[in-house]
């Protein structure tokens, strides 16, 4: 039985069942990827710049692990058009549990990457080469998980469905943070030689709990009944040419990328849209984090605060997913622009208190207000592609929306901060402009909350 058929064919608890399986699946397999991947952000902030760029002024140690950080989401673009092209080819499945195993390996080795006294400056390459392969494993597993969650779900409980899997990343942080904050309690000796790599070779291990799970999950029945779709298409078209001996092949699916550079216009608006949430993301996870710690907060303290705004925010970014799913995509990521924007000063403001309870406030109500932007940011993108492009155009506009937004945000907002003589003012005004250009793109972006997923292309 295939596709749809094999779908509809199901019961209603049945295919609730199967849609909760998935889900489950998507968010378990997100989690591990960004613990991965946002483990690397908190070493950024506090670890790299003393271990690969000693002898650097502090800020400028800053600055060149940040641009390490970049790396990963120089490369997630690429991540998104490899498995988004053969996701969209083969299946979705398949591409998750590829991207699974280069994230796991990839972040397992950098636990192992000798330090600036041992490797000199080769040490510092090492860690970018890996953090690339970090990079084009992300790009490729959210759109797949994103894609798996959506496409099983019933209409109307889609932007739900999909916020799980942005669900994984705060979830991943927590997981990271706390687990680099317990080794960060070490004598700074022990944690700077040696306890900071633990984290990464516990890599290893949730990829075996991942794979495990991964390999469970059923393929997307609709991308299954579009596959068969073409095929039967492809047959009649073979068959009518040869009845007419014209001797021309039958016509060949496009190559998806190709599909979607053909709508260039839904791309990049797409990209602009999204950039600006990862941007506030980003600066909560890496430069907020430093910024504590230099007005003199513990960085236990600052690392266990933001991991615990992270745990509340989990629930508020499934809320925002739930929330767009009656009001719409584009009011709910809006609003939830507008008020970040109000927020930025006091939020710097209780970051600077060098009291732990108010730097939880300030990360806790930052993250809170940012996941009625990232909740419903995985439908969002998603729906705005047809079924046959979905993953490579769901995938790219995500990820160049992540490297626009969120790559480089980190150093270049420690290079304001530095150059305008540690003032938070300048770095206010950067993130406000980049947040309003997302809100204009949002409402020139046309709202995807209804559109028929079942449909090629959109």
């Amino acid at each position: 039985m295939s596709g749809l058929t094999q779908l509809h064919a199901m019961g209603t608890a049945e295919r609730r069942k199967e849609a909760r399986t998935v889900i489950a699946s998507s968010y378990l397999g997100s989690t591990i990827e960004y613990y991965d991947f946002l483990l690397y952000a908190t070493a950024a902030a506090v670890v790299f710049p003393k271990v690969f760029f000693s002898g650097m002024d502090d800020w400028v140690g800053v600055v060149a692990a940040y641009g390490t950080f970049a790396a990963g989401y120089v490369a997630r673009p690429l991540g998104g058009v490899i498995f988004g092209h053969f996701g969209d080819k083969l299946g979705r499945k398949g591409m998750l549990i590829v991207s699974m195993l280069v994230m796991g390996v990839a972040s397992t080795l950098i636990g192992l990457v000798p330090d600036a006294s041992v490797a000199g400056p080769w040490g510092a390459v090492m860690l970018v080469i890996l953090r690339v392969f970090q990079g084009i494993a992300v790009g490729g597993e959210w759109g797949g998980a994103a894609l798996m969650a959506l496409e099983h779900s019933e209409s109307g409980k889609r932007g739900f469905a999909a916020s799980f899997v942005n669900a994984g990343a705060p979830t991943g942080a927590v997981l990271g943070t706390f687990i680099m904050g317990a080794f960060s309690s070490l004598p700074n000796e022990q944690f700077l030689a040696w306890g900071w790599r633990v984290p990464f070779l516990l890599s290893f291990v949730l990829l075996g709990v991942g794979m495990f799970v991964r390999l469970k999950v059923s393929e997307s029945p609709i991308f299954k009944a579009a596959l068969e779709q073409e095929k039967r298409e492809q047959a009649e078209g073979s068959q009518a040419q040869d009845s007419q001996l014209t001797g021309s092949a039958p016509a060949r699916r496009e190559i998806p990328l190709l599909q979607v550079l053909r709508r260039p216009k839904t791309l990049i608006f797409t990209m602009l849209a999204g950039a600006a949430g990862f941007a506030l993301q980003v600066v909560l996870a890496t430069f907020a984090v430093t910024f504590a710690v230099s007005k003199g907060a513990d960085r236990q303290g600052v690392l266990y605060a933001y991991a615990a705004a992270s745990l509340i925010s989990i629930v508020f970014v499934v809320l925002g997913g739930r929330l767009s799913d009656k009001l719409g995509r584009r009011p709910v990521m809006v609003g939830g622009l507008v008020v970040f924007i109000a927020y930025l000063v006091p939020m710097f403001q209780l970051l600077s208190s060098n009291n732990i309870m108010l730097i939880f406030v300030a990360f806790a109500v930052g993250l809170m207000i940012h996941s009625m932007l990232f909740g419903p940011l995985a439908a969002f993108v998603s729906e705005q592609f047809g079924t046959t492009s979905r993953y490579t155009g769901a995938s790219l506009g995500y990820q160049l929306a992540t490297l626009l937004g969120a790559g480089f945000t980190p150093g270049i907002v420690a290079q304001i901060f530095k150059d305008s003589g540690q003032n938070t003012g300048a770095v206010v005004w950067y993130l406000a402009v980049m947040s309003v250009v997302s809100i204009v793109f949002i409402l020139l972006t046309r709202e995807p909350k209804n559109n028929d997923l079942q449909t090629v292309r959109l």
